[in-house]
C-alpha cells in the first residue's frame, strides 16, 4: 500500500474524517471560505516559487465570487509573500518522493556547499517546507520532514540532506469593528503586518520518528473502526455539517440523470390588486403555513399563521421589542428543523417583508434610512433581504409561495412616445429580478368582477413569465387548473428530453395542423386575439388533400407576419392573400 504522511496524519487527527475522504470516498463542494487553508497555503507555495502576482491571480481563480474578504487575503499574502521569499536560497520546486510504499512532495530542495577539510562535497542539499501557520510547536514535532529525508535518500543514493528547515508565514485573524469602516479595517491589516515577519525554524533530523509512522501505517491497515474524535479543530473541518448533524446537502449527487417527471417542489410568486383572491388560492394549497404580514387573514381563511410583526415585551421595568424581521428569520431557522406536518409555506406579503428587512438593518447600523451610508447601506439591506429569502426558498416543502401587491405607479415611453402603465410586484426593480430568479414561475392575479384568473404572461409592460412550458398563459384562480399547467410543463419537459414532441405538438401533428395554436402564435400579448377572431381569421379548410403543404405554410407566414399588435383591417387582408395562394397551387 502506497500512503502518505497527510493520510497518516489525519487518520491521527479524526479516524472518522480518514474514513470519510480515503476509504468512503466522499467528495465536498468547493469551499466559499476566504481563508481556506488548502487554498491559502496552495498561494503561498505559488508566490514563493513563481511571485506574488501569480499567486494572487491564482488564489482569485480559486472561488467563484470575490468578496471583501478574499481582497483582505490577497492583501495579507501581498505583505507577507516577499518577506517570505527573501529567506529562502534558489532551488528546485515541488520534488516528487514516490515508491511503492510512499508519496510526498518537497516545497524546495536547494543545493548546500559543503567543506570538509577544505574540500568541498558534492551532493549536499537543504531541504525546505513552507507553511502559512503560526502553530510553529505543533509541526516542529511532526515526522514529515524527517520521512522526506528518509526516502528521498533511498530514492537517490549518493546524495545526502543536510539541513531541513520549516519556512512559517505568519498569519493575522482580526476582524472589523462596528466601528471601522473598510478603508480604516485594511488600513489596520496593513500596519498589523508590517509589525509580523516570517520564521526559518531548522529541524534535526530523528530516525525515531521515520519508526513511528511505519508502526502509525501499521495500526491504520489494521483498523476495523473510526471513531470520531470531536475538537475545536471541527469547525474547520469540511465534513462537520455531515458529521455533527447528519446533513448531506454538501455532499455531491451521483453523475446520473434526474428524474424530472417526479419533482413536485412547487415555487411560485403571485402578485395581484387587493382582495383579487391572492390569499384565498393559496389556501386551497395542501397543508398551508401563512407568514402574514398585514393582518388580513380573519374572513375565509383556514390556514394556521404566524404574525411577521414587532413584538413588545415588558420584564419589570424594561421593555423589550423584537424586530418583525428578527422574528422572521426565527421562523424560517424553525422551518428548516422539518419538525412539523407542513407541505406550503405562504409568505403574504413579501414587500412587507422587505420593509422589516430595512428596519432591522437600520437598528443593525444605527441609521435612520439608506442615504445616511450610501455608499453601503442599500447593498447590505438587499443582501440581507435576499439571502434570508433564499434559506427560505430552499426549504424541503412540497410548496413555497410569495404574495405581493401589484404597483402600477410607474408609466413606461414606447419607441414611438406612447407612455403605458406598468404592471409589476410593489418591490423595489432589482430585488424583484432577484427574486423572481428564485421560483418557477410568477403569475399575476386580475379580478374582473366576479371572474378571477392567473395570468402568466409577460412582456415590455407585465412583470411575469417563468420556467414552465404550457400550451396556455391564464387559467382560472383555481387549484386544479394550475396543478395542471405543473403536470403539462413536466410532461413537456420530460419529452424534450426524451427528444419527443411536445404533447400539444403530437395532438396537431396527429390531426393535420386543426386543432389548437402552436405556443408561439400565442405567447406573447401584442399577437394574442380571442378564439372569435382566431376562428374568423383562419382561411377556410377545403376537404382538398393535394396540397396540404401550401395551407400549413399560409398560416405560418402570417404568423410571422403579425409583430405587432393584430387588428380587424389587417387579418381581413389576410384572408384575400391566403385563398390566392391556395388558387394559385391549384
Amino acid at each position: 500500500m502506497q500512503t502518505s504522511h497527510s493520510r497518516i496524519d489525519l487518520y491521527k487527527k479524526c479516524p472518522f474524517k480518514y474514513k470519510l475522504r480515503y476509504i468512503d470516498k466522499i467528495l465536498t463542494l468547493p469551499t466559499d471560505n476566504a481563508a481556506h487553508p488548502l487554498i491559502i497555503g496552495t498561494a503561498l507555495h505559488t508566490g514563493l516559487e513563481k511571485g506574488v502576482d501569480v499567486a494572487i491571480k491564482e488564489y482569485y481563480t480559486s472561488y467563484p465570487i470575490i468578496t471583501d474578504r478574499h481582497i483582505e487575503e490577497a492583501m495579507k499574502l501581498e505583505i507577507i509573500v516577499p518577506k517570505a521569499a527573501e529567506m529562502i536560497p534558489q532551488g528546485e520546486y515541488e520534488i516528487k518522493i514516490e515508491n511503492e510504499h510512499f508519496i510526498g512532495y518537497v516545497d524546495l530542495l536547494a543545493p548546500a556547499t559543503v567543506f570538509e577539510r577544505g574540500v568541498e562535497v558534492p551532493n549536499q542539499y537543504d531541504l525546505y517546507d513552507f507553511k502559512y501557520s503560526n502553530n510553529v510547536s505543533n509541526y516542529k514535532k511532526s515526522q514529515q520532514l524527517h520521512l522526506y529525508k528518509y526516502f528521498w535518500e533511498k530514492e537517490n543514493p549518493g546524495k545526502t540532506i543536510r539541513n531541513m528547515y520549516f519556512l512559517f508565514a505568519p498569519k493575522t485573524s482580526i476582524k472589523q469593528k462596528k466601528t471601522e469602516d473598510l478603508f480604516q479595517f485594511r488600513k489596520k491589516i496593513e500596519s498589523e503586518l508590517d509589525k509580523l515577519e516570517p520564521r526559518l525554524v531548522p529541524i534535526e533530523y530523528d530516525p525515531s520518528k521515520v519508526v513511528e509512522f511505519m508502526i502509525d501505517v501499521k495500526n491504520v491497515l489494521e483498523a476495523t473502526e473510526y471513531p470520531k474524535c470531536e475538537s475545536y479543530l471541527c469547525n474547520f473541518c469540511e465534513y462537520q455539517d455531515y458529521c455533527q448533524k447528519g446533513w448531506d446537502y454538501m455532499l455531491l449527487p451521483k453523475n446520473e440523470r434526474r428524474n424530472i417527471g417526479k419533482i413536485k417542489k412547487k415555487a411560485i410568486w403571485i402578485y395581484g390588486s387587493p382582495f383579487s383572491g391572492k390569499t384565498t388560492f393559496a389556501d386551497a394549497f395542501p397543508d398551508p403555513l401563512m407568514l402574514n404580514t398585514d393582518g388580513n387573514i380573519k374572513f375565509g381563511i383556514t390556514a394556521q399563521f404566524i404574525a411577521i410583526k414587532d413584538k413588545v415585551s415588558v420584564e419589570g421595568r424594561m421593555t423589550k421589542r423584537t424586530l418583525a424581521w428578527q422574528t422572521f428569520k426565527d421562523v424560517i431557522a424553525e422551518l428548516e428543523k422539518k419538525d412539523n406536518e407542513f407541505k406550503t409555506i405562504i409568505v403574504d406579503l413579501l414587500e412587507d417583508t422587505y420593509e422589516h428587512c430595512r428596519l432591522y438593518m437600520y437598528d443593525q447600523m444605527g441609521i435612520t434610512h439608506e442615504s445616511d451610508d450610501s455608499f453601503r447601506a442599500w447593498d447590505k439591506v438587499r443582501t440581507e433581504f435576499l439571502s434570508t429569502l433564499k434559506k427560505l426558498m430552499n426549504l424541503d416543502y412540497e410548496n413555497i409561495i410569495l404574495i405581493s401587491h401589484e404597483d402600477t405607479s410607474k408609466d413606461i415611453t414606447k419607441k414611438g412616445g406612447d407612455k403605458i402603465t406598468a404592471i409589476k410586484p410593489n418591490l423595489q426593480e432589482k430585488t424583484a429580478n432577484k427574486v423572481a430568479g428564485m421560483v418557477d414561475i410568477v403569475a399575476r392575479v386580475i379580478a374582473d368582477g366576479e371572474i378571477r384568473t392567473l395570468s402568466f404572461k409577460t412582456n415590455e409592460v407585465i412583470f411575469g413569465g417563468g420556467r414552465l412550458t404550457a400550451s396556455t398563459n391564464e387559467i382560472p384562480l383555481d387549484y386544479d387548473a394550475f396543478l395542471e399547467v405543473y403536470e403539462e410543463a413536466n410532461k413537456n419537459a420530460v419529452a424534450k428530453l426524451k427528444g419527443e414532441p411536445k404533447k400539444e405538438e403530437a395532438s396537431n401533428k396527429s390531426t393535420g395542423g386543426r386543432k389548437g395554436r402552436t405556443k408561439k402564435e400565442t405567447s406573447t400579448e401584442e399577437n394574442e386575439v380571442t378564439d372569435e377572431e382566431n376562428m374568423s381569421s383562419e382561411p377556410v379548410e377545403e376537404p382538398e388533400k393535394e396540397e396540404p403543404k401550401k395551407r400549413t405554410r399560409s398560416r405560418k407566414l402570417r404568423s410571422e407576419d403579425s409583430n405587432e399588435e393584430t387588428s380587424d383591417e389587417a387579418e381581413k387582408e389576410e384572408k384575400p392573400k391566403t385563398r390566392t395562394r391556395k388558387k394559385r397551387g391549384e
